[in-house]
């Protein structure tokens, strides 16, 4: 009896090892993460969210979101400086004082939490290549073992010299910034294919100006150099994948893949876009752009893929906004949150890995003294304006304040709760005319910038 009571005993035991044993090998593994970080192309810039311009021009990153996920409803800020702030820190603007371009460089690494920090100290290696300037300090304040970076929040391309953790390097021609830095990139995960790592790539293409890339004709016209920008962002995209591919590292990578908010009026410059297809999605225009309060402005690609974890062909509807990638980075890296600190992200790192995951009911975006609370059917500003959101990124359909309609009476009590417990008003504030990029005075000092580089030879 005691014999059969110790062969079922280790029978079981045996069992139990095997299913725990699939359990680990079911479960993946800390992955690499590679960020790729597009500047001033929203949703109507690829071809996998329906873009009619760019259809054809991004067949890597469509190739990513075909055998990964697309989210369709991530939301950055409607400027460049705060959406770092918010990406970096985990936070909203009216916290850490990143409001708006002028005020993005306010958050310090000596008071606020770091990304890059919080997946170091989980032992990953961490660099950046890129789009920087609008933060504080360097990159190395912020977590970063290693970078390149430049002096400038606008296009960095045809150029002489850039940043190398910390020390100027000087070229005798011109190269492309562009390849500088995910050459780097691929340097970088070369050298740390062995280890857990994060690299953060903050691309220039296609912030303005709009200038041509190796890759262009010589004749090639205004309208063509834009298409040309968006095909090389694609091009870097198809580079790095290709290196993950050859050095074995896709199953043990996460790619993400976003830009930091909507489209740009085209470098600012219409020539660009002599046919107005600039922003539209299968014949429609997009509701607003870049520096808006508008889904145009805020309302970007994110797209994931995670060769082994991650089904191909995924769409989701889930609500994101950029105070969430800290906490998903971090949960992804197995990283410890630092106390006493306010976060207002919520990690998606479940959804990255084929789960459920539990999405936010809401998402808050901020510029300057503007801002609004959206859920999955309305939105909320600051002016206590509710807009229908069924039809958007295409029309936000104001709803009158005496509207009878149930579901607008609810939508605006429960988004008015959120607010008034975010109280941005409370919070940080920016100089008066702060928010809106295209004021005299934002104008006037970016025309005191340009003159100051082309005084120093920067341009």
């Amino acid at each position: 009896m005691k014999m059969n009571l110790l062969f079922v005993a280790l029978i079981g035991g045996l069992l139990l090892c095997g299913r725990w044993s699939q359990v680990q090998a079911a479960a993946p593994e800390r992955p690499n993460i590679l960020f790729i970080f597009g500047d001033d192309c929203g949703i109507d810039s690829f071809g996998c969210y329906g873009s009619d311009r760019a259809k054809s021009f991004t067949p890597n990153i469509d190739a990513l979101a075909k055998s990964g996920v697309r989210f369709d409803r991530c939301y950055s800020m409607p400027v460049c400086g705060p959406s770092r702030c918010a990406l970096m820190t985990g936070r909203y603007g009216f916290r850490t004082g990143g409001l708006t371009n002028p005020t993005a460089g306010n958050p310090s690494f000596r008071d606020e939490p770091s990304l890059a920090r919080i997946v170091k100290q989980a032992g990953y290696a961490t660099a950046m290549a890129g789009k920087w300037r609008q933060m504080s300090d360097s990159p190395g304040d912020w977590g970063f073992d290693e970078y390149i970076t430049d002096p400038t929040a606008a296009g960095w391309y045809w150029r002489k010299t850039y940043t190398k953790n910390g020390q100027q390097a000087v070229f005798d021609s011109e190269i492309y910034y562009p390849d500088a830095a995910s050459d780097f990139a691929v340097d970088f995960i070369r050298r740390n294919r062995e280890r857990p790592f994060y690299f953060y790539l903050a691309e220039h293409l296609i912030h303005g100006p709009i200038v041509r890339t190796p890759d262009s004709k010589p004749d090639a016209s205004a309208p063509q150099h834009y298409d040309d920008n968006i095909k090389y962002l694609d091009k870097t995209v198809g580079k790095l994948v290709a290196e993950l591919d050859a050095l074995g590292l896709r199953e043990k990578t996460l790619i993400l893949f976003s830009t930091d908010n909507g489209t740009s009026p085209v470098g600012y410059q219409p020539q660009h876009d002599p046919q107005r297809d600039v922003g539209k999605i299968d014949g429609r225009a997009v509701n607003g752009r870049k520096g808006q309060l508008l889904e145009g402005g805020s309302r970007v690609p994110l797209i994931g893929n995670w060769k082994g974890t991650l089904a191909a062909g995924g769409v989701r509807n889930d609500l994101i906004d950029f105070t969430d990638f800290l906490p998903t980075f971090a949960e992804l890296a197995g990283a410890e949150l630092p106390a006493g600190v306010k976060f207002d992200g919520r990690s998606f790192a479940p959804q990255l890995r084929g789960e459920a995951g539990n999405p936010r009911e809401w998402i808050f975006v901020q510029l300057g003294g503007g801002w609004y609370a959206r859920d999955d059917g309305f939105k909320l500003n600051q002016k206590g304006e509710l807009f229908a959101m069924k039809d958007a990124p295409f029309v936000e359909a104001p709803v009158p304040a005496d509207s009878n309609d149930a579901a607008a009476q609810t939508a605006r009590k429960r988004l008015q709760a959120v607010l008034d417990e975010l109280n941005p008003a409370a919070g940080k504030t920016a100089p008066a005319g702060g928010g809106d990029p295209n004021t005299k005075a934002q104008k006037k000092a970016r025309r005191q910038a340009k003159r100051k580089k082309a005084a120093a030879g920067e341009e």
